[in-house]
Order: C-alpha cells, then sequence, then structure tokens
C-alpha cells in the first residue's frame, strides 16, 4: 500500500534577510498510486510572488494527476502504450490550470506599492505577471505496474528499486540547460520539461528535491546513499519525520543556505517484506565509503 511524506524548510539565508520559504512541497498516496510534488519558486526579484507560484505549481500537479486517474482501470491500460502523449498532456494540463490561479490570484491581489517599489517604470513594465510567480516543479508519480515524473528547471527525482539500487531518474545538469532559466511561467514551458517512464520494475520509494537538497552534499554517491538510509527507516515513518526535518534544516544551515523541499512516496508492504534488500545495500554503500577513503589516503 502506498504512504508518503513531504517537508519544505526555510532557508538559512532566508531567514538571516527575512525572505518568505519559496519551496512547496505535497504528496498524495491513494491505494492505486501515489503522487510526490515539490516546487522551488524563482529567487530573482522579478519573481516577487514565486512562494505562491510554487504553492500553485504544487496543487496543480496533485489535482491534474488526480482527475487523470479518475477511471484507474482505463487509465492503468491505456498508459503504458501511451506515455509519453499523456504525459505531455498531464504537463500541459498543469501548466494551465497553474496559469488559471495565476490570473486569479492577480485579479483580487493587485501588485502592491511595495512590491513595485524595487523596480524603474521601465523595468516593471517588461515584466510579464505570470513571472511574478515563476517557479520550478519537480514530481513523480507512482502506479501498479510503471511509475513516471517530470520537472521543469532544476530539481532531483530518485528512485530506490526493490533490488536495492538507487538511481537519479533525471540528470541534474539535464534539467536545467545552461543559461536558460527553465520555469513553468515561461511562455514555452510545455517544450522545457524533462520527464521519464518506467515500466515492470517495482519501486521501494520515489523521491522528488529541490535543488538545495542536492546541492547540500559533496558527490552523487553520498547524495543517493541518503535516500537508501531513509528508505530503511520508512517502516516507522511516524518516528522519523521530525528527524528528517531536523536533518534538512541542517543541511540548509551548513550547506547552500537554500530552502530545502522532500517529497517521498512509497511502497510500505513492499519495504516490510524487503527490508533485507534495503539493509543490504547500505552496508555495501558503507563498505565503498570506506574504500574510496582507504584509497584516498593512500593516493
Amino acid at each position: 500500500m502506498f504512504n508518503g511524506f513531504s517537508h519544505s524548510v526555510k532557508g538559512a539565508s532566508h531567514k538571516a534577510s527575512g525572505t518568505v520559504c519559496q519551496d512547496s512541497s505535497a504528496y498524495l498516496a491513494e491505494e492505486r498510486y501515489a503522487v510526490a510534488v515539490v516546487a522551488d519558486g524563482h529567487g530573482s526579484k522579478k519573481h516577487f510572488r514565486s512562494n505562491i507560484g510554487s504553492e500553485f505549481a504544487v496543487n496543480c500537479t496533485i489535482e491534474t494527476v488526480k482527475r487523470f486517474y479518475r477511471n484507474p482501470e482505463e487509465f492503468e491500460n491505456n498508459f503504458p502504450k501511451n506515455h509519453k502523449m499523456v504525459i505531455r498532456n498531464i504537463q500541459k494540463q498543469i501548466i494551465s490550470a497553474w496559469n488559471i490561479k495565476v490570473a486569479g490570484h492577480f485579479k483580487t491581489n493587485p501588485v502592491t506599492p511595495e512590491e513595485k517599489s524595487k523596480f524603474t517604470a521601465d523595468e516593471f513594465a517588461k515584466i510579464s505577471v505570470e513571472s511574478y510567480y515563476g517557479t520550478t516543479l519537480v514530481a513523480a508519480v507512482a502506479c501498479k505496474g510503471f511509475t513516471f515524473g517530470f520537472q521543469i528547471g532544476d530539481g532531483s527525482l530518485v528512485a530506490v528499486f526493490d533490488d536495492g539500487e538507487t538511481n537519479m531518474l533525471i540528470d541534474y545538469e539535464e534539467s536545467n540547460p545552461a543559461n536558460i532559466t527553465s520555469s513553468i511561467c515561461n511562455n514555452n514551458a510545455a517544450s522545457m520539461f524533462d520527464s521519464f517512464y518506467i515500466e515492470n520494475k517495482r519501486v521501494f520509494a520515489l523521491y522528488a528535491s529541490t535543488d538545495g537538497l542536492y546541492t547540500s552534499f559533496g558527490s552523487d554517491n553520498d547524495f543517493l546513499d541518503y535516500h537508501t538510509i531513509i528508505t530503511s527507516q520508512l517502516r516507522e515513518a511516524g518516528m522519523f519525520e521530525s528527524a528528517v526535518i531536523k536533518n534538512l534544516k541542517k543541511r540548509s544551515n551548513f550547506g547552500t543556505q537554500d530552502d530545502i523541499s522532500l517529497s517521498c512516496i512509497y511502497d510500505k508492504d513492499l519495504i516490510n517484506s524487503r527490508m533485507d534488500v534495503i539493509m543490504k545495500k547500505i552496508e555495501e554503500n558503507k563498505q565503498r565509503q570506506i574504500a574510496e577513503k582507504a584509497k584516498l589516503i593512500d593516493g
């Protein structure tokens, strides 16, 4: 049976400057499917409502996937053979729903003098309303027989598979091309998504996180090992969630000082029945780390 958790913590730099947390996160766990989603509102001054935009992005994703899954059997039968088209349709509908929410919020909440004061008249005239709310989006969906996900902008998607292997599902660099701000607020946002689809391979857990988590690690191996360790603790998720929040805050304070969001969905029954696989992988990771340290000392 699917379960999940999600947390967003305010970055140390935002605490120091009095800036709001621009991240948002959520999860949905149903009987036949689950969704993990995070969004990171852009930090530059023209995106001055990005905290609201990230919340809209998270909510729109949950609502859209839920709508597509309205008829579970039909969706599960049709999705595998048409997954590319369906994923694109989901992305487009998320963008459309997000723009509707943005337009509705702006209509009832016009720009305030304080928000406008940071710009010259010419600067402000060049900013689109959608840009006020600009944000990234990272989402993973677990279903019976397949998993899929997508992202626009930086952030990470990680899967811990039932054989113990842990992988990033979209390369970090690939998700945010150089010199391009990939954002749901862009006119061509639908063409800026990256996605993945995996069939006939069960996962213990899927994770979506904003870039503040990835950049707090020294290597990809350390980042992936972290997710394996968290997966080993999911049998007692209620007891360890406070420890996860504490760790995310610590990573922000001593890492990039950015906001950090982590959302997870997991197969509780599979974890309970195959915990030995996870623990074996954790031990292998420890031995690899010891060998790597020894090599550095000898070298």
